[in-house]
């Protein structure tokens, strides 16, 4: 296990086998982070819109095929003062998903971010209330695209996010 001491606390990572319910991933090893949840808060500068995560704001769209295919215009999102939109809906049914996600983040150097845990500390308790569920399984539709396997836990305000991962970068630390 891997601790993160962050301005949030104490943020893990940690090897776990994937959950059951995963299909072809069933048996491989996954990556869980333990993250806060994040509440919602108002947003004034579009006041239908609810302000999360680092200020950014959330778009609920009536279908997944909507998030799928939504095509962006980056320079308007970097004019907003948040830092990004995260786009959301229901996934369809028979899918295996709860839900899609998408985050368009050009002010931070990309336009959009493959797959995506932090969005899902709002993202989760959020659909997890709509759905009346604990454990979720989300899509993030990005070309990339990746699938995240959350677990709600309310009482100590956390989400556990499953996934594979994907190398990006490789590094050595120096004592």
């Amino acid at each position: 296990m891997i601790e993160f001491m962050t301005k949030s606390g104490i943020l893990t990572a940690k090897k776990v086998l994937a959950p059951v319910g995963a299909g072809e991933a069933h048996g491989k090893l996954f990556i869980e982070l333990n993250f806060p949840m994040i509440d919602f808060l108002d947003c004034n500068e579009m006041p239908s819109i609810p302000e999360t995560l680092n200020g950014a704001p959330v778009v609920e769209l009536s279908s997944a095929k909507q998030v799928a295919d939504i095509l962006p215009n980056m320079d308007e999102i970097k004019k907003l003062s948040c830092g990004g939109i995260m786009v959301t809906g229901p996934a369809p049914a028979g899918s295996g998903y709860d839900f899609f996600t998408r985050l368009f983040c050009p002010k931070f150097g990309m336009d959009e971010d493959p797959v995506t845990g932090s969005i899902h500390c709002v993202l989760g308790p959020f659909w997890g209330r709509k759905l009346g569920k604990q454990k979720l399984t989300a899509f993030q539709a990005s070309p990339r695209g990746g699938t995240l396997y959350l677990e709600l836990d309310d009482a100590n305000r956390r989400v556990k996010i499953q996934g594979e991962t994907v190398t990006v970068m490789t590094g050595t630390l120096l004592a």
